[in-house]
């Protein structure tokens, strides 16, 4: 069992017993994923902001129902999360109604002009991703579109977390500077 999944588990042990402090560090190491995943799923910004705030609440009030030889403690409160998220969108979904109301709705899509602006931006961020080295526009999407933790990409690459940070930093500066040209 590795180390991160260890501290976890305890840090969900503590929640179970209330430790405050214990849950916000478990905040703090799992809100970017569990995030992603609301996000993911429920394609709006303010609505996985409070998906992800119910998840916690969620996490505070069951963390005594984790059981470890099922489940690691990350899939655990992924799986809560994907619930959760699944469940606001099944909410959402209107239950019926006339189809006429449903013709009448605006079209949330971009307009061609937005569109457009969206597709030249997307290239030119591709663009300066290609200037990276692979390993490091690969560690930037990671982190930056699907939500990877620094430990995860620092296993992930083999190198050390502080040389994991390095790289996200200067990438960072790298692709501002491109896009800014």
């Amino acid at each position: 069992m590795s180390s991160d999944v260890a501290e976890l588990q305890e840090l969900l042990a503590q929640v179970a017993l209330r430790d405050r402090a214990a849950f916000q560090e478990l905040y703090r190491r799992s809100s970017p994923k569990l995030f992603a995943i609301c996000l993911r799923i429920l394609k709006d910004q303010q609505e996985a902001e409070d998906a992800l705030q119910e998840v916690f609440v969620k996490i505070w009030h069951n963390a005594d129902r984790y059981a470890a030889p099922l489940a690691s403690p990350q899939a655990w409160m992924n799986a809560v999360t994907r619930n959760l998220a699944i469940d606001m969108l099944r909410r959402r979904r209107p239950g019926g109604g006339e189809m006429d109301a449903a013709e009448r709705l605006a079209d949330d899509r971009p307009g061609p002009e937005e569109a457009a602006v969206m597709r030249s931006e997307g290239r030119r961020i591709e663009a300066c991703l290609a200037q990276l080295d692979p390993d490091r526009a690969e560690a930037v999407r990671l982190a930056y579109v699907e939500g990877a933790s620094y430990v995860e990409l620092a296993e992930r690459f083999d190198v050390p977390l502080n040389t994991m940070r390095s790289w996200l930093r200067r990438s960072l500066i790298k692709l501002r500077e491109c896009l800014t040209r």
